[in-house]
């Protein structure tokens, strides 16, 4: 065994989720490799229990705006539940939201430009494509929720190695019953999130925030390896 880094290792440390995207659209030729890739994912007993809708162009746009409808209106419809808790998880993600409010010059009081932030989320970055990954309801979700969890690792990092750029967007499943409803799906499929990607653009500040991550010992407890 070795313990040299490989070009995959770069490729894990490099990825970052972009907030701002060119409009350029990626070669569909590109997107299927892309999508190919992720399809090499694991899952349990190799079910694959992954439904993925990737959406460009005209129907891209009509989603994001039954999106911006919704979240005017009110009309959330997650399938399922949201809580970071009241402690260490809600404060990281508070101290995420700082670090990128900061970054686009929004402050704690501008109530309106939290609020076009969150417009923006909903128009996918300016991302040209995006995929909804939707999963069945087997048992409580989360042994499937899992598998998309590694499905979409994979997804994100072969776009990276691509050179190409992504953000998963959790808020994108809070309006599922739109994106169900433009897509034509029944309700028996859940939509867990969705993946902006295309090219970041690189004038914008906001993709050079690098988020803080917990050193190694904050999360991992190693038994049996030696120093």
């Amino acid at each position: 065994m070795t313990s040299t880094t490989t070009p995959f290792v770069d490729v894990i440390r490099s990825r970052r989720s972009a907030r701002k995207f060119l409009p350029t659209p990626l070669p569909a030729s590109d997107i299927r490799a892309v999508l190919e890739d992720a399809q090499t994912a694991p899952s349990n007993s190799n079910t694959q229990p992954w439904e993925v809708h990737v959406v460009s162009g005209a129907l891209r746009d009509a989603i994001s705006d039954e999106l911006l409808r919704a979240y005017e209106d009110g009309r959330e419809s997650a399938d399922f539940t949201f809580d970071y808790g009241d402690g260490t998880y809600l404060e990281r993600s508070r101290a995420h939201g700082a670090t990128l409010y900061q970054a686009w010059g929004i402050g704690r009081s501008d109530v309106e430009g939290r609020r076009e932030v969150v417009r923006d989320n909903l128009r996918f970055y300016g991302a040209p494509h995006v995929a909804f990954l939707f999963m069945p309801k087997l048992g409580d979700g989360v042994r499937t929720a899992g598998d998309l969890g590694m499905y979409a690792q994979t997804l994100l990092l072969s776009l990276t190695a691509r050179g190409y750029h992504s953000i998963p967007q959790t808020i994108l499943g809070m309006y599922a019953d739109v994106v169900r409803d433009a897509l034509g799906l029944s309700d028996e499929l859940k939509l867990l999130f969705g993946i902006s990607f295309g090219t970041a653009d690189p004038a914008a500040p906001v993709n050079d925030v690098h988020m803080h991550r917990l050193p190694l010992d904050e999360s991992v407890v190693l038994h049996g390896v030696a120093d």
